[in-house]
């Protein structure tokens, strides 16, 4: 899969959890999902489980405590993808 069809295929994730004070133009590859982009803990347990039903894999406890930023869920989505 090509890197710009992951990175839209995760905005339009995220952008369903934006607080109404965010926009998805904000969203960014070095994005913070808790700083910059302020997304909750509950909704970012939400954002993992649509990534993992969006790209077909499965995250562990690990992956989503490294899962910080944006290009972190781009590295994990990377690994998890090519590990299959």
């Amino acid at each position: 899969m090509l890197e710009e069809i992951k990175y839209q295929k995760l905005k339009d994730i995220i952008k369903i959890y934006l607080p109404e004070d965010v926009t998805v133009a904000d969203v960014e590859q070095n994005s913070h999902f808790m700083n910059d982009l302020n997304i909750n803990s509950a909704n970012l347990v939400d954002i993992v489980l649509d990534v993992e039903d969006a790209f077909d894999i499965r995250l562990e406890n690990d992956d989503m405590d490294q899962m910080q930023t944006v290009n972190d869920a781009m590295a994990i989505i990377d690994t998890k993808l090519k590990s299959k």
